[in-house]
């Protein structure tokens, strides 16, 4: 069958490095840090205190006091980065058929912040169970997609993706997907995560999963660095407009670059640790570019996964080295988790905005944070260190994984003309 060709038209972002998508790009093209202390509790005890926290957000400049306390944080933010995102692709004005619209959004955890207070206060309390009517659609990770589609009316597939922190790029995916099966015209796409609290930060300690560079918390996020010690965790939203390109062309569309193909796969291997091989990590790149029907060497560059975990990183390069050979040392590579911190459900979204940004601009962020090679990394990779570079871009990649071994890599082109 004849497969519909599919473009971004619109895109929204609340993140550690800016609170709008445009900010969000300023940050990661000017190489700036979102980690600090922890400012949402008291991080005395905990054996990482900081985090890459979204800075200066106020839910009163969004929603009214009702509409606020019948949502919980991660809600909040995604519907910031969805209206950034509508408004962005004018999918909200008239002539829309709301029946073609769909919503596909991701979070790995969901409302955490809302099920920890929750319990914290039925446990310090009498016993008498006094839960908030608003508990369990604050806390269920589909909700995101009923309060766009309520908000706008759009009338189409609605429904969350859960794959850890692969799961905002599988929603991509899904509506990719969708869109160029005929069975929507248009979806809002993406992800949300806000689980820096006190369970979020204990439980990933516990798993030694943190830096704890608790003395120099902007340095933390050293992705490929000899020094690197675990990921920073990080919160917010990204949203990205997938749009059928004729529809998209029909009604004047901004078009920000085409999606051309989507890989999935699974490491079947173990629920937290990469498969030390990267089987799993080869066959998702090779099934993007099989989809794409592109070749390797037309590849220009890969913002990786990247978390700054030591198996993770070498890994993930190891495995683009079998996937792309000789032309891996063309491309450039980089981790914008360097920055932003790892934003779990929603890293996918808020990645692929920086590839479709670099697409825009043609300019490749950095990996910020390097300052020890390690010998396990081929030293002729261009990693992109601490500064972002211009080049000539027309396609690039983007790759999360997730904990249980879950796949995802997205390809954009850009639209040319």
């Amino acid at each position: 069958m004849d497969l519909r060709r599919v473009v971004v038209t619109g895109i929204g972002a609340l993140t550690p490095v800016g609170n709008t998508a445009e900010d969000f790009w300023q940050g990661l093209a000017q190489g700036v840090s979102g980690a600090d202390r922890i400012t949402r509790f008291d991080p005395e005890k905990f054996k990482t205190q900081f985090a890459c926290e979204v800075k200066n957000y106020d839910p009163k400049e969004y929603f009214d006091r009702k509409e606020a306390r019948k949502m919980d944080l991660f809600s909040q933010f995604a519907m910031v980065a969805a209206d950034e995102a509508i408004a962005d692709a004018k999918l909200n004005e008239e002539g829309i058929n709301k029946d073609r619209v769909g919503v596909i959004v991701a979070s790995g955890i969901g409302g955490l912040t809302s099920l920890q207070n929750e319990i914290i206060d039925f446990a310090n309390g009498d016993g008498t169970p006094r839960y908030s009517p608003f508990f369990i659609p604050k806390m269920i990770a589909d909700i995101v997609p009923g309060h766009i589609s309520i908000k706008y009316g759009y009338r189409g597939p609605n429904f969350a993706t859960v794959s850890a922190c692969a799961s905002a790029s599988n929603s991509l995916i899904d509506a990719f997907n969708y869109i160029r099966l005929n069975m929507a015209d248009a979806v809002v796409s993406g992800g949300a995560e806000a689980a820096i609290t006190q369970s979020g930060i204990g439980g990933f300690n516990s798993m030694k999963a943190l830096s704890e560079r608790n003395d120099d918390p902007k340095s933390a996020s050293r992705p490929f660095d000899k020094d690197r010690d675990g990921f920073v965790l990080g919160e917010g939203s990204g949203m990205i407009i997938l749009e059928e390109y004729e529809h998209a062309k029909a009604r004047g569309a901004k078009i920000y670059a085409e999606v051309i193909g989507g890989g999935m796969s699974a490491d079947a291997y173990h629920i937290t640790a990469p498969h030390p091989e990267g089987e799993g990590i080869t066959l998702v790149m090779h099934n993007a570019l099989r989809d794409a029907g592109i070749d390797a060497s037309e590849m220009d560059y890969v913002n990786v996964h990247g978390t700054s975990t030591p198996l993770g990183d070498s890994g993930e390069l190891r495995a683009i080295q079998k996937v792309f050979g000789e032309h891996a040392y063309n491309m450039n590579i980089s981790s914008t988790k360097s920055m932003t911190g790892h934003l779990l459900g929603a890293a996918g979204a808020v990645e692929a905005i920086a590839c479709i940004k670099a697409l825009e601009h043609q300019v490749v962020p950095p990996t910020i944070n390097h300052f020890t090679d390690d010998p396990e990394i081929d030293a002729k990779l261009n990693l992109t260190f601490n500064e972002a570079q211009s080049r000539e871009l027309k396609v690039v990649m983007s790759n999360t994984f997730g904990f249980g071994g879950h796949n995802t890599s997205v390809i954009f082109r850009k639209m040319e003309g």
